[in-house]
């Protein structure tokens, strides 16, 4: 990307990709607290589950894609459609008069958001450089812990005081200002030469994620996992799987370069990314099953439980994202694994006489990890791959995210499904603890994957090389 003759307002753009990234963050957790209000309003409990999961799809989904249009055709112009999306989106989740409407209007709205996280953060790429890259990108991962901590509770207030519906017209004048601010003060030229969009690999990546997801989502919930929907829908996602891999080795403008997967500083990252959500998605939905379950606590007091790892998470990606370069990318990396380990030892360690106190310990210890990961972790990526392919680069490392947490849903649930028959405590606790046992497994495996990544001096060898 070149910039054009008019200067960028770092600033104000800084500022309006903040409050864009704060709204898709914000909108993946407001929902929660209003999912009862909305059943009984729109008659449609049995299908309440999907508001969820068509918004988990279509972003997954739509996020590389946009990432590589990104690189094709401007960050600006990327951004501007997805906002514009999830505004419209917005609106009519608001108006939603059924529920089938309104899971067709939140798939509108993920495929908004599938833009808005990748080219926010491949735009501060490009803004940015060296140690004012890793301060902003700390910021930026901030923002999702926020948005979790006060998110529960802006949908309560609406919910309570005005209505549901509220929780999704408040996008409207927050995207209105990240429009004005992007838009008006980011200014970028992009050489005007004849693009190749990779329509067939674009398709094939769609129908076989599409595929796998609808598995993972469906699978022990709607069907049984034997079942020949689940069987089907995994062997399409096979089958297209190899597709995608081949029409992506032919392309001549690959929608993820395979490339990318042949490099030490990409591959590293992004298997980081998966394997730390997939241990993520285990703490947040079994220690608060615990606490209620088995500590016989209130639902209030079980999601309290969770804003300490909130709170860990922003400060530990604010100073990582501020002294990574002093102490080099891959030392914090290093310690995020370390401290993942630790708590996933000690969440190892818990049992039935296991007090309050002992799962914030763990939850802040596993979330300070997250954070000194995060931010290298994106920054790294940047600054390993070029330039033209910044934005698919980053847009990947969003979905192996995305994928790691949608897999150890589905994955934990299997098995604690397997373990528990009559839902006593104690059957429960066994569950509960096989997952635990699970998770110090993969936060291991995290630590091995982490020692993998190239020292500083080695990346800048291979880089000039």
């Amino acid at each position: 990307m070149s910039q054009s003759l008019k200067k960028t307002n770092r600033t104000f753009v800084t500022a309006g990709l903040l409050a864009a990234l704060f709204i898709g963050a914000l909108d993946s957790t407001v929902v929660t607290t209003a999912t009862t209000s909305i059943a009984k309003d729109l008659n449609g409990l049995s299908l309440i589950s999907w508001i969820f999961s068509i918004y988990t799809l279509t972003t997954c989904v739509t996020t590389p894609i946009f990432g590589k249009l990104a690189d094709l055709y401007g960050r600006k112009s990327i951004f501007t459609i997805g906002l514009i999306l999830f505004l419209v989106g917005s609106v009519l989740c608001g108006a939603a008069q059924s529920m089938t409407e309104l899971i067709w209007f939140r798939a509108i709205q993920g495929i908004g958001a599938g833009a808005l996280t990748p080219v926010t953060f491949t735009i501060i790429g490009d803004l940015y450089t060296g140690e004012q890259r890793g301060k902003v990108q700390g910021v930026l991962a901030s923002v999702w812990s926020i948005a979790g901590l006060i998110g529960p509770f802006v949908g309560g207030y609406f919910v309570d005081t005005i209505s549901w519906r509220w929780i999704f017209y408040m996008n409207v004048p927050v995207s209105i200002i990240s429009f004005i601010l992007v838009f008006g003060f980011l200014h970028e030229r992009f050489a005007k030469t004849s693009k190749s969009i990779d329509y067939i690999g674009a398709l094939t990546f769609t129908i076989c994620i599409s595929s796998l997801l609808l598995a993972l989502l469906t699978g022990g919930a709607t069907y049984a996992w034997d079942s020949s929907t689940i069987l089907v829908l995994f062997a399409v996602a096979a089958i297209f799987l190899f597709i995608f891999l081949k029409v992506e080795s032919l392309a001549k403008e690959p929608m993820i370069p395979l490339l990318l997967f042949r490099e030490r500083r990409l591959v590293v990252p992004y298997a980081l990314g998966f394997i730390g959500f997939c241990i993520v998605a285990g703490v947040t939905i079994y220690i608060p099953l615990w606490i209620q379950n088995i500590m016989g606590y209130s639902a209030t007091k079980s999601g309290l439980m969770l804003m300490p790892m909130s709170l860990a998470w922003p400060i530990a990606s604010n100073l990582s994202g501020r002294y990574m370069f002093r102490f080099g990318v891959k030392k914090f990396m290093l310690m995020g694994a370390f401290f993942v380990a630790c708590g996933a030892f000690w969440l190892f360690t818990v049992d039935m006489n296991t007090s309050y106190l002992h799962l914030i310990g763990i939850v802040v210890v596993i979330g300070f990890g997250m954070g000194c990961i995060s931010t290298p972790a994106i920054v790294a990526i940047q600054n390993a791959a070029a330039a033209n392919m910044r934005g698919v680069a980053t847009s990947t490392n969003s979905l192996m995210g995305a994928l790691g947490q949608t897999v150890a849903v589905a994955v934990f649930g299997m098995l604690f499904n397997r373990m528990v028959i009559e839902e006593t405590p104690s059957q429960m606790a066994d569950g509960m603890h096989l997952i635990f046992i699970v998770i110090l497994a993969i936060a291991i495996f995290k630590l091995v994957v982490a020692n993998l990544l190239p020292s500083a001096k080695k990346s800048e060898e291979s880089q000039a090389a």
